[in-house]
């Protein structure tokens, strides 16, 4: 049972840290322009990043979607989304 809470736990986590990122899109900004039309074209790639997801070898589709964001885009988001659990007083995400 203690291994299900801490399983519980992590995927807490990882849900938060999923929505924080979610968050952190619709205020990034890089170069003047909006990266929210870019990564929002990263919802194809969904399927491969679930937890416990069958597929786990992303398509063409999300592959070329990936490779037109801007790295300075993602890069941005990234650094933004790994603020954010101190910020919100939570502890700091570890995927070691």
């Amino acid at each position: 049972m203690a291994a299900s809470s801490k399983y519980s736990s992590m995927s807490f986590m990882k849900v938060a840290m999923m929505v924080a990122l979610i968050l952190v899109v619709a205020a990034t900004v890089v170069d003047g322009q909006s990266c929210n039309a870019q990564l929002s074209t990263l919802n194809v790639c969904g399927e491969f990043v679930v937890p416990g997801a069958d597929r786990t070898n992303p398509s063409a589709e999300c592959c070329n979607a990936l490779e037109a964001v801007p790295n300075e885009c993602l890069c941005n988001t990234f650094r933004i989304a790994s603020r954010l659990p101190s910020r919100c007083n939570i502890p700091t995400l570890s995927c070691s």
